[in-house]
């Protein structure tokens, strides 16, 4: 639902952010955001499994390093993803991202992402059970 994800604009790069019950959930939205970013994520077939892995001593640097592990995944394997599944114990974060290799036809992809940054970084309960997940990340 884009109502548990947005973007919010800055200068050159863009703001993504994720809402949700808990602070992995808030994570996995963000994700689909940062998704948003590069193409429309009703567009990306969850069709295969990449885990990714992640320790920090805050939850705002766990986000980042989330991201940025996602970044280098869609790099990697050339792959776009659209299902994010996160857990979070303590500063450890273990989470399974599915999609699909990048069709220039069907993804249109419009930009690349270069990685997550600490700008406007913020994990925070804004109310109880409404977690908030955001950063800029670089295109």
């Amino acid at each position: 639902m884009a109502s548990d994800w947005e973007h919010f604009p800055h200068g050159a790069d863009i703001g993504v952010r994720g809402f949700g019950e808990t602070p992995a959930k808030a994570f996995e939205r963000a994700a689909l955001a940062m998704t948003a970013v590069v193409t429309d994520p009703a567009l990306v077939a969850p069709r295969e499994s990449v885990t990714v892995e992640a320790m920090a001593p805050t939850l705002d640097i766990l986000l980042v390093d989330f991201l940025n592990a996602l970044v280098f995944e869609m790099a990697e394997r050339g792959m776009l993803f659209s299902v994010f599944a996160a857990t979070i114990d303590g500063g450890r974060l273990t989470a399974t991202a599915r999609g699909e290799s990048v069709s220039r036809e069907r993804h249109a992809p419009g930009v690349e992402i270069k990685g997550a940054t600490f700008t406007e970084l913020a994990v925070v309960e804004d109310a109880p059970g409404r977690w908030r997940a955001q950063c800029v990340v670089d295109v």
